[in-house]
């Protein structure tokens, strides 16, 4: 087979293969292969469904198969057992770090209540979908490990704070086990940046045992210190650890090089999130 730009390597599709929902019945359905491909050039370069190369087969063929996958989070599914690989294997970094980035939703992607919905702020904000100054937007947040590999996605309108979403974004965090036992939930330790800085989520932190490394804001330090005693002790602050925050940047940037993710053109959040975690499947099928 000819490897082409932007199409799944063996090692990649030996990885994916197994984990693609298959039916028991009915009528020879186009490659697999060829489908994930298609789906891959979608979102690498960030065209149209309907402008895919025609060596990927019908375009509502891709879409269809698609958009199935992501109702039924196969994508979610398959992230989640490259990572429980990585993790048998004593190949997770558990030092994790969490930040957000805001991304531009494309017009295409605004248009979510054309066909029989109502489109209004309920509709919107059930998309991920936010206004602001900039136009519409959404927010991704992420937890990686210490290599700069994704562990969990969650995704906000535009406008939400980073601090509300920290504690639902490490309940993300599942690592299946590979034989028996319950999946890992929980980081040896967490970074994050000022805006994660509140005592509720240093509480939360504390209550599961999960050591962080959070700067303090400048408010909360004058607010300590105009307290006198009763303002408490500052929280431990690790400068060389804090050092590493960048990892997550760079996954950021790398997530990013997927066109159709630096901008979002899907109109739900359930395909937004999909294509979000296929990409981040193919950031751990090359560290494997």
């Amino acid at each position: 087979m000819v490897l082409r730009r932007h199409e799944l390597t063996d090692q990649e599709w030996e990885l994916l293969a197994p984990l693609i929902p298959r039916a028991v019945t009915g009528r020879p359905r186009v490659d697999d292969r060829r489908v994930i491909n298609g789906m891959v050039y979608k979102i690498r370069t960030g065209i149209t469904w309907r402008d895919l190369p025609e060596r990927y087969g019908p375009w509502k063929t891709v879409y269809t198969r698609f958009r199935r996958y992501a109702l039924e989070g196969v994508f979610t599914h398959a992230l989640q057992q490259v990572q429980a690989q990585a993790d048998a294997a004593g190949d997770i970094d558990w030092l994790v770090q969490i930040d957000s980035t805001v991304v531009r939703a494309h017009q295409h992607a605004a248009a979510t209540g054309r066909k029989g919905g109502t489109i209004g702020r309920t509709n919107r904000n059930d998309h991920a979908l936010g206004r602001s100054r900039g136009g519409l937007t959404t927010k991704i947040h992420l937890a990686c490990d210490g290599r700069g590999r994704p562990l969990a996605i969650l995704l906000t309108p535009g406008q939400r704070h980073d601090g509300i979403c920290a504690q639902p974004l490490l309940e993300r965090i599942r690592v299946p086990r590979a034989g028996l036992g319950r999946p890992r939930c929980r980081p040896d330790h967490v970074i994050a940046d000022k805006a994660y800085s509140s005592r509720g989520f240093r509480a939360y932190l504390r209550r599961r045992g999960i050591g962080h490394t959070i700067p303090e804001k400048t408010d909360q330090k004058r607010h300590r210190h105009n307290r006198g005693r009763r303002g408490g002790r500052p929280p431990g602050f690790d400068r060389e650890i804090y050092r590493r925050r960048n990892t997550v940047e760079r996954c950021f940037n790398t997530l990013k090089h997927f066109r159709g993710i630096a901008t979002r053109y899907d109109k739900t959040a359930t395909s937004y999130e999909a294509a979000v975690s296929l990409a981040s499947f193919l950031l751990w099928a090359r560290s494997v």
